[in-house]
């Protein structure tokens, strides 16, 4: 891909800022998303502080040779809960998720280890382009139906579903006719526009409707806003509630061998799976910007970056991170590679976290909007994926059966459940892949 700026180039300050502040709205709604499924006290802005403060990380372990950001993991809500399950109170069930986490972060060392000894040829062997495209494929269209839901999804109960897809068909179309006819900075913040151009929209849609007490108008929800309050300063600057405080010190009383057991099944195994869709984000990123970051900066370097990120990061947030495809998707729609972005989007986060009204104001951008970005977001992971294996003979019934099984399990959302582990659709697709190749690989050259 021809990028308007690669991996070390350096835009101005105010250039910068907004590239951060796009790729903070891409990552935003699925990072605040996992505390709010998971729930037990945890919060969207403690998750955005150690989303930013977890990227960091990465990017020093990764000598900001890596634009990617680091967000909330949707795979590990199973293990989040199952330290909550398995805790006998809530203070508990805090350091369960700590625990779990570092448990999921030394698999990740374990691994890089592994990686610096033997290289990276022997991953190349165990996925080959007919494993990783497919599976890459299947990131983005296993997220397909969470974009289209978005879509038609009010923020306001009894609103019109109609008037939540219109909402969101205007950001997707000012988004795409930025990216594609826009001037040179157009191009590089169509999801800023995008989403203001829906945020706008759905006001005014709102503002019909309070007028003419037509509630089914409404679709967007200004109650976090509302809820303000400007005579104290909690009004203007509140500090998140981090895991590792509302844990306290009786918390950690609670821990029994019986509960390290249940934390090492639920985390342990789901970091392996987590391991696959690091390599394949990151086999996706390096196809868009031209740069083999298995190898540059090392898959070491991006392992060690996740993990002891990973554990960082549930610190203060309680949720474990992973790569975020919408942070890919952002750098594949927009051209720009630069890691400083990326820097400026973990500062944001920190930033913003800790200032009342914009945690808010995030907070009320609704669904149906964010669905609109996230069509086109998940859909260029998805084509990026059959970009990666277009070079694939077919003709092979080996390579045949291998991206038969991936595609068809990966969009059948295949889901495999051991007790409190679940296994993943992408991990499912990819471990099946796998083993469909290891199966076929006797097969005679013609």
């Amino acid at each position: 891909m021809n990028l308007i700026y690669g991996i070390k180039d350096k835009p101005g300050f105010g250039k910068t800022m907004l590239f951060a502040l796009q790729q903070l709205l891409a990552i935003m709604a699925a990072t605040i998303a996992v505390p709010a499924i998971v729930e037990n006290g945890l919060t969207a802005s403690a998750a955005l502080f150690g989303a930013g403060v977890g990227t960091i990380i990465y990017l020093l372990f990764t000598k900001s040779s890596s634009p990617v950001f680091l967000g909330s993991s949707f795979a590990f809500i199973g293990s989040m809960f199952s330290a909550f399950g398995g805790a006998a109170s809530i203070s508990v069930g805090y350091w369960g998720l700590i625990i779990g986490a570092a448990m999921a972060g030394l698999v990740y060392i374990i691994i890089a280890a592994v990686v610096k000894k033997f290289g990276v040829n022997w991953i190349d062997r165990l996925m080959p382009p007919v494993i990783i495209g497919p599976t890459v494929s299947i990131i983005g269209l296993s997220l397909s139906s969470n974009a289209v839901g978005d879509l038609m999804k009010s923020s306001v109960e009894g609103g019109s579903t109609y008037v939540a897809i219109l909402c969101g068909i205007v950001t997707l179309a000012v988004t795409m006719l930025c990216s594609t006819y826009g001037k040179k900075f157009g191009r590089l913040i169509p999801f800023i526009i995008g989403i203001l151009a829906g945020y706008i929209t759905a006001s005014v849609f709102a503002l019909i409707g309070s007028l003419s007490d037509n509630p089914s108008l409404i679709v967007i929800n200004y109650q976090a806003l509302k809820a303000l309050n400007f005579k104290s300063l909690s009004g203007y600057i509140s500090l998140p509630k981090f895991t590792v405080i509302l844990g306290g010190v009786d918390g950690l009383k609670g821990i029994t061998p019986s509960y390290l057991l249940t934390l090492f099944s639920a985390y342990v195994p789901v970091a392996f799976v987590v391991f696959a869709e690091h390599l394949a984000d990151h086999k996706n990123l390096s196809a868009i910007i031209g740069t083999d970051l298995l190898k540059n900066p090392g898959l070491s370097r991006t392992l060690l970056g996740d993990g002891v990120g990973t554990f960082v990061s549930t610190l203060f947030g309680g949720c474990p991170n992973t790569t975020y495809g919408e942070s890919i998707g952002c750098v594949a729609i927009t051209r720009n590679a630069s890691t400083v972005s990326i820097w400026g989007c973990a500062f944001l986060c920190i930033i913003f976290s800790l200032i009342s009204p914009i945690v808010a104001f995030l907070e009320t951008i609704p669904n149906c909007v964010m669905g609109g970005v996230c069509i086109a977001l998940y859909g260029f992971i998805a084509v990026s994926g059959f970009k990666m294996f277009q070079k694939v003979d077919l003709n092979k019934n080996r390579n045949l059966f291998v991206a038969s099984v991936i595609f068809i399990t990966g969009v059948g959302g295949m889901v495999v459940s051991f007790g409190a582990v679940e296994i993943r659709t992408v991990a499912c697709a990819l471990i099946l892949g796998i083993l469909t190749n290891l199966m076929l690989s006797g097969e005679k050259e013609e």
